[in-house]
């Protein structure tokens, strides 16, 4: 039986991942639910959208060397759950991370043969339009973001593939042309 691959999946808060993610066709892979000590947002689900977990919980984690990865963004943890990932690639499935930049990073740099994959935003501005129009979070908030933003952008270099979100079809195509050629089987 092959490993999987894992892919990571990053950009951006407001980027747009997660509308891409939900339209892909390509679907050979397990899609892994990250851990958040953030508060449920309104019609997120708890085991769908994020594990919502407490922060003690969380760096309990931490401490037993439990996470692939993890970041603290804008006051809350975000990670990856390493069991989770260990066993599915070991059953030979494609593991799907949609994660934050600085936890990207960390996969990126400590494990081989990861596909990785960077959604830009066309602008700053039009990003800033993105997170303003999610009506989630007060100007304060978003400001932190755009200025992460900037900084996360710079990375972009240090990814396999770089897709503008500027249409989201022509985002979701692309995302799906990668996949097909990167994990098709070999016959």
């Amino acid at each position: 039986m092959h490993r999987g691959k894992l892919i990571v999946f990053s950009g951006p808060s407001g980027v747009g991942k997660d509308s891409i993610r939900k339209k892909i066709k390509f679907n050979d892979f397990i899609f892994s639910v990250s851990l958040t000590t953030r508060e449920k947002r309104a019609g997120e689900i708890d085991g769908k959208h994020y594990h919502f977990v407490s922060e003690e919980y969380f760096k309990s984690r931490i401490n037993e060397n439990k996470m692939l990865e993890y970041a603290n963004f804008v006051g809350n943890y975000y990670g990856t759950d390493l069991d989770f990932v260990q066993k599915q690639l070991e059953k030979g499935n494609n593991v799907f991370l949609e994660i934050e930049c600085k936890g990207a990073m960390q996969v990126i740099d400590s494990i081989d043969d990861v596909l990785s994959i960077f959604i830009l935003p066309p602008t700053i501005e039009d990003l800033e339009e993105r997170l303003k129009k999610r009506n989630t979070e007060d100007l304060e908030t978003i400001m932190k973001r755009i200025d992460k933003a900037r900084h996360e952008i710079k990375l972009k270099e240090q990814y396999q593939y770089n897709i503008v979100n500027d249409n989201l079809e022509k985002a979701v195509n692309q995302l799906d042309q990668i996949l097909e050629t990167e994990l098709r089987p070999n016959d």
